[in-house]
């Protein structure tokens, strides 16, 4: 069954994996034709443009994977139910504080950076163990995932970058105890999500290959 009309991929092709529809730029009505269709969560990179059109979207579970800045946490933690994109520990405390503001433990993927890029936010995959060390004393945060954007490269060259992640996403499980429950592995999107998939994605972000290429 196709997510969304003319779509190039369909539910059945990502198979157990996870799909996060990402949802930027794509206005509610289309959003709500892909909740109905079956996308069983939404992807929005930017708080703002979510909270413009929250009010028209369908019930569905949603995710902020874009960059979050500090003065936007108070708008994330009301409305999304999981964030992937927590890249410091700056960040994830912040996030703690006002979820427990407002009585709420709010689900979180740890972004890394795993080509080490300057440009790029995350944490560096060495120090993901003392980061989770730090964060076992928060209690309004639950760490459930890892999430990673690969150095921009041709699909098949991104491979050893996935295969790296699905190490440390396999060793990190390990630590899980309080509030740290890793069980999710966040890679792969429109151009890459089949290598991600085959080198162990439980969850990709696609938003192109569904909703056809944005207009901006």
């Amino acid at each position: 069954m196709p997510v969304y009309e003319n779509t190039r991929l369909t539910l059945e092709e990502v198979g157990n994996t996870k799909l996060v529809c990402v949802t930027k730029t794509i206005e509610p009505a289309r959003i709500n034709e892909a909740i109905r269709a079956g996308a069983p969560i939404i992807g929005e990179n930017r708080v703002q443009e979510y909270e413009d059109k929250c009010a028209d979207v369908l019930p569905c579970e949603t995710h902020l994977i874009g960059h979050l800045q500090t003065n936007k946490v108070k708008k994330a933690v009301d409305l999304f139910d999981l964030i992937q994109s927590v890249d410091s520990l700056k960040l994830i405390r912040n996030i703690n504080r006002r979820a427990g503001a407002i009585d709420k433990v709010q689900r979180v993927f740890l972004q890394v950076n795993i080509g080490n890029e300057p440009q790029k936010h995350g944490f560096g995959p060495d120090e993901l163990k003392k980061v989770i060390t730090e964060i076992r004393a928060l209690r309004n945060v639950r760490v459930e995932g890892l999430m990673c954007i690969p150095p921009f490269l041709p699909p098949e060259q991104t491979r050893p970058y996935f295969r790296k992640m699905k190490g440390l996403f396999d060793e990190l499980k390990q630590e899980n105890r309080d509030n740290i429950d890793i069980k999710e592995l966040s890679m792969g999107m429109s151009g890459d999500y089949r290598i991600a998939i085959e080198e162990g994605a439980t969850m990709v972000r696609v938003g192109s290959a569904i909703f056809g290429e944005r207009k901006y």
